[in-house]
């Protein structure tokens, strides 16, 4: 059976991705970090894993880019899933003040806390958010995760599609050892850094257009070795 890391809890958005990518009965491991999660497939404990890298509505997902430049593993798949946002809790809507969950998913159900005059409280993961609350117990309490995840852990949905924006997508990479043979539909990610002087990132710019490579996105992340350097 196909083993596949995943960062969070059982009911998180990649685990429901990674089962939708492969189509087939798989053994999901979950682990805390994205680094850990990178680390189990690079040590032959997992034959694949998942990282989100976009989100449709907040943007990149920085530590994952980040961990790109330096895990060994190769990116063999994509795939974009639809993320559904539900308020989970054992109160009702009213009664509701503080509302944890992955930064990411508090981002993209900002509109609806703000409307509810909800305080945020981040947690390392959406479906780790409703094991949480399930241990605090109380009815001003809730969370944001997946429907999965409240039946998981058998905490009430108190209200569904939360989101800022019913048009809510997270894009996961695949990644593993091995590489895959070119398909001709492949897309590929370079990392690159170049000088501090006028006109350097178009010269390298300049040669996609030259060679007809189309460019579906382009991202700054710091070094974190030299201060404002990129």
């Amino acid at each position: 059976m196909i083993r596949v890391s995943f960062q969070g809890e059982r009911g998180a958005y990649s685990e429901a991705a990674a089962r939708a990518f492969f189509n087939s009965d798989i053994q999901t491991v979950p682990l805390p970090t994205f680094a850990e999660v990178l680390e189990n497939t690079t040590a032959g404990k997992t034959e694949y894993c998942i990282l989100p890298v976009e989100n449709s509505l907040e943007g990149s997902v920085g530590e994952s880019y980040d961990l790109l430049y330096s895990t060994p593993l190769n990116a063999i798949g994509e795939i974009y899933h639809r993320i559904e946002h539900c308020l989970i809790g054992n109160g009702v809507l009213d009664e509701i003040d503080t509302v944890y969950s992955h930064p990411q998913a508090l981002g993209q159900c900002r509109n609806f806390i703000e409307k509810h005059n909800m305080k945020t409280v981040p947690t390392y993961d959406t479906a780790g958010s409703v094991e949480i609350i399930k241990k605090v117990n109380k009815k001003n309490v809730a969370c944001i995760a997946s429907k999965d995840a409240s039946e998981i852990y058998k905490v009430p949905v108190i209200a569904e599609k939360i989101a800022n924006n019913s048009n809510n997508y997270t894009r996961f990479l695949i990644l593993a050892k091995n590489n895959k043979e070119e398909t001709g539909k492949d897309k590929t990610s370079i990392i690159f850094s170049i000088k501090h002087e006028p006109g350097s990132l178009h010269r390298i710019i300049e040669n996609f257009y030259n060679y007809n490579v189309n460019l579906t996105k382009i991202e700054s992340r710091p070094t974190k070795t030299n201060t404002w350097e990129y």
